[in-house]
């Protein structure tokens, strides 16, 4: 039996996706995500924030250039990947991230559509 990389999360974009194309022309999309939680911690309530890197490929780089930005609340499905990378001073450095699959925007219809198109219309 093989075994099971999956992972989902939901949580609050840290920063605008950071954008771009590699050399062969694939679009690739990056951000922080963090997730938080309540926890008591010597009898008082304490939220713990977790942040993970998130990667999105090809078409889904670019829904996600397009629809999310700093702030908003996201379901993400995806992957666990580790890759090692070499410093500037040639050191060989490791990353967890996670390759997102899937992603779909959560939270209040205002929250995708401007203010302005809700406010009713004068005289």
């Amino acid at each position: 039996m093989s075994g099971i990389n999956k992972v989902i999360l939901v949580g609050h974009l840290g920063k605008d996706p950071e954008y771009r194309h590699l050399e062969d022309g694939v679009a690739v999309a990056s951000f922080p995500l963090a997730t938080s939680e309540i926890v008591l911690k010597d009898g008082k309530r304490t939220e713990l924030t977790e942040w993970h890197n998130i990667v999105l490929w090809r078409g889904l780089a670019d829904i996600a250039q397009q629809m999310l930005t700093k702030g908003k609340l996201v379901y993400i499905e995806g992957k666990l990947k580790t890759r090692s990378f070499e410093s500037r001073e040639g050191v060989k450095k490791f990353t967890t991230e996670i390759v997102a699959e899937n992603f779909k925007l959560l939270g209040r219809k205002t929250d995708f559509t401007s203010i302005e198109a809700f406010e009713p219309t004068k005289g």
